[in-house]
């Protein structure tokens, strides 16, 4: 639990996978679609995974940017990180979440590179949330 918290936001669902959220303030609000994969009709609409990956993805480059900073290493502006979700039954009644996060700093030596998105992970509150329930390694591409 942070010490002080700096911001807060909250948001609703209605229908559970195949219904819609909507933030409290209605700057997001959009119809949740369950997968083909899954069983369900895809198409238009959005899914908790791809939600998590856009969230944990800029949630780390932030992160990074930010540790990068306290290491005076700037962090190109073409840098990305992909955050791949996957979702499957678990061998206990229930499912699980597998997450790759894939890290490209163009310019950055390879060591360096490595470095900044070690720290990246320590700080980034995605990455702190997941700790113990699910095993990430971050990695340079």
């Amino acid at each position: 639990m942070p010490t002080r918290i700096v911001y807060s936001t909250s948001a609703t669902a209605t229908g559970g996978r195949d219904g819609r959220a909507r933030t409290a303030d209605g700057a997001v609000d959009f119809k949740l679609v369950v997968p083909k994969e899954m069983g369900g009709p895809g198409g238009e609409g959005y899914n908790p995974e791809q939600l998590f990956a856009a969230g944990y993805s800029a949630c780390f480059l932030g992160a990074l940017k930010f540790y990068a900073g306290q290491k005076k290493v700037k962090v190109p502006d073409d840098a990305t990180v992909s955050v791949s979700v996957g979702i499957g039954p678990r061998e206990d009644p229930g499912f699980g979440l597998d997450v790759q996060i894939a890290v490209a700093l163009p310019g950055i030596e390879r060591s360096v590179a490595e470095e900044l998105v070690a720290g990246a992970h320590q700080v980034c509150p995605y990455s702190h949330a997941t700790k113990g329930s699910l095993s990430i390694t971050p990695t340079v591409v």
